[in-house]
């Protein structure tokens, strides 16, 4: 309350406090009062002595180190104990200041001396009382007794309930700090995981379309001049291609469906990548479909379109393939695609690290859309023995439960 110290000030703690402050101020007052009204020898000494006392009081508050030190606030109310005890061997009404004495001994000493100190100012405040009025009785050891229970067990009641709200204090300032790591942390997530269906996107359509238009482009250089008309048959597919792309990057980044998947299956959209990169290539494509594929979650049919378009993008680039077939699927609830080739191969586990300038994304973008929907990849290829790419879905129970049709 007066000095020192809870760890945490508080509207009510600086109440109580002041209201502490009022009562040893008035009782001090009234000591002097009643001395020089009743004409007591000794109004001089009582008045003196309670100024005095005053003042050691009003140390406590005003001296930061007495705020600051539990030893300093000791030393503060022994000086103020021991004025104390000065008025009360001049003054009988100083034993009134043992009742605000036992707060300011409960709440500056540690938890086991507080008591005894209470206990002792309480014997004193008795005996001294007795000794005024020359004799002792049961009465007069009351109401000092009682008001020493009444102080411990408000300060002890008060205390509990301090630790208590500290405490939840403490606990709602840890679930404030865990909700806000849980917020920025899921905005980390969600950046990230924009960023990776963008990089993966971006890999599928744009890297893949510009890959492809840089092929046409060095076809009808190399036709050129001889062949003019072939040369700007490429100079069109080129030009096709770029349409194609622009229309690919306003729907990623929209988030919405691939255009080739609009008002169509699956299965259409794989047709008419292998018609188109046919006619684009010296590659003839064809798609073989198995069972009856069906309708699809919209996640699915993205996501194995995206794999079929970088799986033919790495065989048109890299394999120096004649031939590439797709096939599509649904068996025992999940739908497969697979990606074969006759070109030249290579060995899976010389497979490069991704990187800006050498590429290497698509086999980590495939196995990441893969993850994502909680299926399969595999990869078969060696030197001159071409390349097979699978892939396997799980199907929710709602799609793999809807009647087969054949698209």
């Amino acid at each position: 309350m007066t000095a020192a110290t809870p760890p945490l000030t508080t509207p009510t703690t600086r109440v109580l406090t002041w209201c502490l402050h009022l009562l040893v101020v008035g009782l001090l007052a009234l000591a002097a009062v009643r001395a020089v009204t009743s004409g007591s020898p000794r109004a001089a000494a009582v008045t003196a002595v309670a100024a005095l006392c005053g003042l050691v009081y009003a140390a406590g508050p005003l001296l930061p180190r007495v705020r600051l030190s539990r030893r300093a606030a000791a030393v503060w109310l022994g000086a103020v104990g021991v004025v104390w005890l000065g008025l009360l061997a001049v003054s009988a009404d100083a034993v009134w200041l043992a009742f605000p004495l036992y707060f300011l001994q409960l709440h500056l000493l540690p938890r086991r001396t507080g008591p005894a100190a209470v206990a002792a100012t309480a014997a004193a405040a008795i005996a001294g009382y007795a000794a005024h009025q020359g004799s002792f009785g049961p009465a007069m050891a009351i109401g000092p007794a009682l008001g020493a229970a009444v102080a411990v067990a408000v300060v002890w009641g008060y205390q509990a309930l301090y630790r208590e709200s500290e405490q939840r204090r403490r606990l709602i300032e840890e679930l404030t700090a865990t909700r806000a790591g849980l917020a920025a942390a899921e905005h980390t997530a969600g950046v990230l995981a924009e960023r990776e269906r963008l990089a993966r996107e971006i890999h599928d359509t744009l890297a893949q379309g510009l890959s492809s238009i840089q092929l046409l482009l060095t076809a009808a250089g190399r036709a050129l001049p001889g062949a003019v008309e072939v040369a700007a048959g490429h100079v069109e597919q080129a030009r096709q291609a770029a349409v194609d792309n622009l229309a690919e990057a306003r729907r990623f980044v929209a988030a919405l469906a691939p255009p080739a998947l609009d008002g169509s299956t699956l299965a259409d959209a794989l047709e008419r990548l292998c018609v188109t990169t046919s006619a684009r290539h010296p590659l003839a494509a064809h798609l073989h479909r198995t069972g009856t594929p069906g309708p699809l979650p919209t996640g699915h049919e993205v996501a194995l379109l995206r794999i079929a378009q970088s799986a033919v993008s790495n065989t048109v680039r890299h394999a120096g393939a004649t031939r590439v077939d797709l096939t599509l699927g649904r068996l025992d609830g999940e739908v497969i695609l697979d990606v074969v080739d006759d070109g030249t191969g290579f060995d899976p586990r010389l497979v490069s690290v991704p990187d800006p300038e050498g590429g290497g994304f698509g086999l980590a973008a495939v196995r990441a859309r893969v993850q994502d929907l909680g299926g399969t990849f595999s990869l078969t290829s060696a030197p001159g023995r071409g390349t097979a790419l699978g892939v396997r879905l799980p199907l929710p129970p709602s799609a793999d439960s809807e009647p087969e049709a054949r698209p």
